[in-house]
């Protein structure tokens, strides 16, 4: 795997936020719970602490929603 740093790690991140989120709003037999699971732990293992989960998280609500919540 291709060492991920700076800039490219906080996208990274932030994607994989967002797309968990966006897969978790999604209803129906196209939601792919597995993917999401990978996403979630591969994000798990990226994240240094609470704080910056809650950052990335905020992120992607307002990526996804507009807005904060």
């Amino acid at each position: 795997m291709a060492a991920i740093e700076g800039r490219s790690l906080h996208l990274v991140k932030k994607a994989l936020a967002i797309a968990t989120l966006a897969i978790e709003q999604q209803t129906g037999p196209f939601q792919s719970k597995s993917d999401q699971q990978d996403m979630k732990a591969l994000l798990d293992e990226l994240i240094d602490s609470e704080a910056e989960l809650e950052f990335y998280t905020h992120a992607a609500f307002i990526a996804l929603k507009g807005r904060a919540e």
